[in-house]
């Protein structure tokens, strides 16, 4: 319906251009860059704290979506995270428990090293016989390799037990992202406004159902507007972008009011396609589209009519 007005707006211009000597270069409404704000998760509207014709600002939390059960969920994940380091194994006690064992096998070793000493002695001065000294160096061995047994189940007791830890803590981080990620949809529940303006539309309402990417409000900035007109094709070599121009609405039946704008847009394509063989005459059936950014004084709104006036006319 818009691209219909605008063209039916060109058709006008053209009559005039062929009937009558117009006051103006070219004609067309006010429009503004319109956003449609969204929600980005489904849930009941908590706040929606808005209302049509309200400036807001740009961060402004413009609604709250219920998200309790994302809390949920962060909740249970990071209940089992503190879970993980439950089903992990204290290693401690039982490396404790075997270091105390070599500690009474090392004093046992002890003992025998002196009864050994004593027993060579007596046996040099044949007070001893040679199968005692056997019996205790006999004895010493099996101390020794008692001592390696335990050394060595100690080593394996803490790979073990690494091992099994790394495993179950190799979930953690899995589960930590999986945190972020709620806390991150947790933070969307809140409905940030993204430009600061004028809110030109609501859709929906606080206690309403919303899902993710349903329209909750439309907002524009209406401090700078922008004309979109046209102009022949005969104008077309007049103007150039960041050209000042003289805008002009109605201001009552016979008078207008005049602003300053600025070509912030032109058009590469014809709204029309002219015959293939044209006269000088015929090129003025060309209409092209122009932007002209007028500042807004509150008196400008959106489809207003509005004409232009290049300034070297």
């Amino acid at each position: 319906m818009k691209r219909i007005f605008y063209l039916f707006a060109a058709v006008n211009l053209m009559a005039s251009c062929n009937t009558s000597k117009s006051t103006s270069d070219g004609s067309g409404t006010f429009e503004a860059d319109e956003v449609i704000v969204s929600s980005e998760l489904n849930g009941r509207i908590l706040q929606l704290n808005l209302k049509e014709g309200d400036t807001l600002s740009k961060g402004f939390i413009a609604a709250v979506i219920d998200a309790s059960n994302l809390e949920l969920q962060k909740e249970q994940v990071e209940a089992s995270i503190g879970a993980l380091k439950e089903k992990t194994t204290d290693v401690a006690p039982q490396v404790k428990l075997l270091q105390e064992q070599i500690t009474v096998q090392q004093a046992q070793l002890a003992s025998w090293e002196r009864e050994k000493n004593r027993t060579e002695n007596l046996l040099k001065a044949d007070a001893a016989t040679p199968k005692q000294l056997d019996d205790i160096n006999t004895q010493i061995d099996v101390l020794k390799k008692q001592m390696d047994v335990t050394s060595q189940q100690i080593k394996v007791q803490l790979n073990n037990t690494s091992t099994q830890n790394r495993s179950i803590l190799s979930e953690q981080p899995s589960l930590q992202k999986r945190v972020a990620q709620l806390q991150d949809q947790l933070q969307r529940s809140n409905v940030i406004n993204p430009l600061s303006g004028t809110v030109l539309t609501k859709y929906a309402q606080a206690g309403e159902v919303t899902a993710a990417g349903k329209a909750l409000y439309k907002i524009a900035d209406l401090s700078t507007l922008k004309l979109r007109a046209y102009i022949t094709g005969d104008q077309l070599s007049q103007i150039k972008l960041n050209q000042p121009v003289k805008v002009l609405i109605d201001n009552g039946a016979k008078e207008y009011k005049n602003y300053t704008g600025t070509i912030s847009w032109i058009s590469d394509k014809a709204e029309f396609t002219p015959k293939t063989i044209q006269t000088k005459d015929e090129r003025a059936n060309l209409v092209y589209a122009i932007k002209i950014d007028v500042k807004n004084d509150g008196y400008l709104k959106i489809g207003m009519y509005g004409e232009v006036v290049l300034n070297n006319k």
